[in-house]
């Protein structure tokens, strides 16, 4: 069965492509004849298909174009002892002092601590947020963590197969010493889990109480180089991996 993309009253696919920052219109245009980008699902290859820039959902290369431009999706560097609100009642430090020069209204995607420093994504796409925080999508994060004492090679095994907690068991995907002396280690994990305060408790509860912590990567997003306090504004792919990621 072929779904019928095309409508009449739309704009033309490369037209859509390109305005969506994808090349030249000639580029788009060869993107679509070499059968690369689908509309609602149906791989598209005729040049003279019009779709509705608004309510189409178009993919190139399996990644999702974000074509509404209005919509954006930043990256915080967020540093420790603020909290991941935009407004704190007790008036401690917030993110709203990190994002105060921008217009959108921006929700913060999860939290983190107010200990813990790093990746936080901000975006006023509210369909985005909360699929990104939702437990059934699964988006693997990634932590640094300087723990107190030397971590034993078999601690990535246990860890890997779950520890009980006292709101249930939690396992970790992926685990690696980084560094370790005698006093301290350095390790990092990767774990689906959004639940409050989930490593610090996790490294307690196996007996490596952690003395700081740094989220490196949501999904596909990395921290980078991106200074304590610095934000940055995520690429089309990058938001393109990440609305593919849940789904979108």
């Amino acid at each position: 069965m072929t779904i019928d993309v095309h409508d009449p009253e739309g704009v033309r696919l490369q037209k859509v492509l390109a305005s969506a920052g994808l090349g030249s219109r000639r580029a788009c245009e060869e993107l679509i004849a070499s059968g690369r980008v689908t509309v609602d699902g149906a791989t598209v290859r005729e040049l003279g298909v019009r779709v509705d820039p608004v309510r189409a959902v178009i993919h190139v290369d399996g990644l999702r174009v974000q074509l509404d431009s209005s919509i954006v999706t930043l990256a915080l560097n967020k540093p420790k002892g603020v909290v991941s609100t935009m407004h704190d009642p007790e008036g401690r430090p917030s993110i709203a002092q990190y994002v105060a020069d921008r217009t959108e209204r921006l929700f913060h995607v999860g939290r983190l601590d107010a200990e813990t420093e790093g990746l936080l994504l901000l975006t006023n796409d509210g369909e985005l947020a909360n699929r990104l925080s939702h437990p059934s999508h699964g988006v693997a994060k990634t932590y640094l963590a300087h723990v107190e004492g030397r971590v034993a090679g078999s601690l990535g095994g246990r860890l890997t197969r779950g520890i009980e907690l006292e709101d249930g068991l939690v396992k970790v995907d992926k685990f690696q010493i980084v560094q370790t002396t005698p006093q301290a280690s350095l390790v990092e994990l990767v774990l689906h889990e959004g639940r409050n305060r989930v490593v610090r408790r996790l490294l307690e509860e196996v007996g490596h109480p952690v003395t700081r912590l740094v989220r490196t990567q949501v999904g596909p997003i990395r921290l980078g180089d991106l200074k304590p306090g610095r934000t940055r504004v995520l690429s089309k792919t990058e938001v393109g991996s990440l609305m593919t990621q849940v789904g979108m």
